[in-house]
């Protein structure tokens, strides 16, 4: 997000305004966004597909069709042939392709555990290529940088940084902006000493039994994320009171429009009280278009929850500090990535409802406690993922997939 952080702060001198100085943590922050770019510049990689919204369809109907069916299995569990080298797991891979994506379509998670071919990124490559999985580029990189385990690679690191030990990564489908990867891959390279735990939540069972009354408002009034805050703005409060309303306006319109020229979705930007995250610095905020919060799955046809109200909702967030202490906005770059979850009216969702959709999210959660061998691939349309907050070092990783 330091990138549009860059493209705010342009905008603002653009206006005739003076700039705020960027703190050194957001210095920092960009100097690593720098390398993690220049990282990735000899990468060859396609865009991930557009996300597939599908067509309008009626939530309680199928809701209540899904009920009365029986429930589908989730996780399939894929151990490798008894005694075998590395080349007769990628032997085994190569020739189990279309099993192993069929059981991907099925089940939504594969959980491939104690693989010897996985224990490092070139295996980790040769394990996804057998199974005729095509990668493609990172969604973040439309509005931030994550490193890559290795240059050349399509394998990306995951959030490991001990910065961010203590936050717990709520669960949600990968997607930004108009993209989305069609299935992903995890992997681990050093489990954390403790904690960590890579996360899979079923979307489909948690779209059976999400309450029908709340679904059904959902859907018919969608939903709309705030992607990121700027609280580069404070500077204008300095200015004389008749001065401030058009300032205030000139800059929101130039920030929207670099910021729109920049990522391939349409950002509405609008001004928000500071709360306190930011010293009650005026802030802009900076929200994605409205979306549904289900689908029907692009190849089986079947409804799932597809919304990122788990990891988004600021509410959601605030309620996990009191259980894992977490030490939130400690750097420039999580202070921009603040994010929230609105209808499409941009009204207020209910605390009740929150806490109903977290309850049935948590229900639906499994935690893998991942190990070097073990690799995960996920269904991103039907499967949710996240991560548990750890001590010590973690090195897990990801590849995404058209």
């Amino acid at each position: 997000m330091l990138r549009l952080a860059t493209i705010a702060c342009a905008a603002t001198a653009a206006s005739g305004l003076v700039a705020p100085r960027l703190p050194a943590a957001r210095h920092t922050t960009t100097a690593r966004f720098a390398a993690a770019t220049a990282e990735k510049a000899d990468v060859q990689l396609v865009d991930c597909p557009y996300t597939q919204w599908g067509e309008p369809f009626d939530v309680r109907a199928a809701q209540a069709a899904k009920r009365g069916a029986q429930p589908e299995p989730f996780i399939h569990e894929l151990a490798p042939p008894a005694g075998a080298s590395k080349a007769d797991e990628l032997a085994w891979l190569t020739e189990h392709a279309d099993d192993v994506n069929a059981k991907l379509s099925s089940h939504g998670t594969v959980y491939l555990k104690g693989w010897e071919l996985v224990k490092d990124a070139e295996g980790f490559r040769s394990a996804y290529e057998a199974l005729n999985l095509s990668p493609c580029r990172d969604p973040l990189d439309a509005v931030s940088a994550r490193p890559m385990v290795d240059k050349g690679s399509a394998v990306y690191e995951a959030v490991n940084k001990e910065s961010r030990a203590n936050f717990f990564i709520g669960m949600h489908n990968e997607f930004v902006g108009t993209r989305a990867p069609r299935a992903a891959m995890f992997v681990c390279f050093k489990q954390a000493d403790e904690g960590g735990e890579f996360m899979v939540a079923d979307g489909r069972a948690i779209f059976r039994d999400l309450d029908t009354d709340l679904l059904g408002r959902l859907y018919d009034k969608q939903i709309r994320y705030s992607v990121m805050e700027l609280p580069f703005f404070s500077f204008l409060d300095n200015l004389p009171d008749g001065l401030q309303p058009p300032a205030a306006s000139a800059v929101k319109g130039l920030v929207s429009a670099a910021i729109n020229a920049k990522v391939d979705f349409d950002v509405k930007m609008q001004w928000i009280d500071g709360d306190g995250g930011y010293d009650d610095a005026r802030t802009l905020q900076a929200r994605a278009p409205v979306q549904p919060p289900a689908v029907l799955h692009p190849k089986t046809g079947e409804p799932t929850w597809f919304c990122n109200v788990h990891s988004h909702s600021a509410k959601l967030r605030k309620s996990r500090e009191k259980i894992y202490g977490e030490e939130l906005f400690t750097d420039g770059a999580s202070q921009i990535n603040k994010s929230d979850m609105y209808y499409g009216d941009d009204s207020d969702l209910d605390e009740a409802d929150l806490a109903h959709m977290d309850e049935v999210t948590k229900k639906h959660t499994t935690y893998l406690k991942m190990a070097p061998g073990d690799a995960v691939l996920v269904d991103n349309y039907q499967t949710m993922h996240g991560r548990n907050v750890f001590k010590g070092t973690r090195k897990h990783a990801v590849s995404w997939f058209e």
